[in-house]
């Protein structure tokens, strides 16, 4: 198995050591012992990139941006309808006991990282922060707005996605997702809202990407979709300014890196999953 060297800086080196080949090839060939009509076996990682090459575009995106569970419902975004139309009275998004906030948002990353990052938390005027950070990092809990404008889940109020942000992020990624907090809690509609940040990009008032942006997001008390067990796997997610997947050996066979194009945002979005959550307990890449 190759490490996987992800540059995140002019200083430093990120090795990821998932156990793509090891783990995704000894189940496939356990599944192959079990079903001996098929001469080569499926890994679970072909069996993820069939699902995604059906999928619609607008669900891979939130797949990545937010709810990666619902890239698996091919179905899912071509529903005509949603149980969650409109915005949802405020009180429904916010948590009222700001410390578990504070404990949801840190769980996104290891301890090493999350303990002297910077915590914000949702009040009915925006984010805050409710602890100061001197790492550079930075953490919160995204809401289901910031997925794309097209999915079903948009407004669901019980969507809490913990997200840790690296400092190139905090200064070129979170300015996009503080700006689309304020105009849905201003009482913009999505399309207000959507117009709002294109708009925004297109006056250079939101700042383009810097190199190197990046987040972790790997608690395992997310609640990303009602679909499943509301979860998916800890991964990071690395943001760039559009580009094709190939360009990172993206989306191919055996590679560990899945991208999506993000057009509403502007970006492309390459996650990869890891073995562990963040409190370092063992988490299946793509369990049953």
């Amino acid at each position: 198995m190759v490490d996987v060297e992800l540059s995140l800086g002019s200083d430093s080196i990120f090795v990821l050591r998932p156990l793509f080949r090891s783990s995704y090839h000894e189940r496939g060939s356990q599944r192959a012992a079990l079903n001996p009509g098929h001469s080569s076996p499926l890994t679970e990682l072909d069996l993820m990139r069939q699902k995604i090459s059906a999928t619609p575009r607008s669900a891979l995106v939130l797949a990545v941006l937010l709810q990666l569970p619902t890239a698996f419902q091919p179905t899912r975004a071509d529903q005509n309808q949603t149980l969650y139309p409109a915005m949802a009275p405020l009180n429904q998004y916010l948590m009222p006991d700001q410390d578990a906030e504070v404990a949801l948002a840190r769980s996104a990353a290891p301890k090493s990282i999350s303990d002297d990052a910077e915590v914000l938390v949702l009040g009915p005027d925006g984010y805050t922060a409710a602890v100061k950070g001197k790492n550079g990092f930075v953490c919160l809990v995204l809401r289901s707005w910031t997925a794309p404008s097209d999915d079903p889940d948009f407004w669901n109020p019980k969507i809490r996605s913990p997200i840790c942000f690296n400092a190139p992020a905090v200064r070129t990624y979170l300015p996009l997702i503080l700006r689309k907090t304020q105009l849905v809690l201003a009482g913009k509609s999505k399309d207000e809202m959507f117009q709002a940040i294109a708009a925004g990009l297109d006056k250079k008032e939101l700042p383009a990407l810097e190199e190197g942006a990046m987040c972790y997001m790997m608690s395992k008390q997310q609640y990303l979709s009602d679909q499943g067990n509301h979860c998916w796997h800890p991964h990071l997610m690395f943001f760039v300014r559009r580009t094709a997947p190939e360009a990172w050996g993206a989306n191919l066979t055996d590679s560990p890196i899945v991208a999506a194009d993000d057009p509403e945002d502007r970006l492309t979005i390459f996650l990869v999953p890891v073995a562990h959550w963040s409190d370092g307990t063992p988490a299946p890449l793509f369990p049953d």
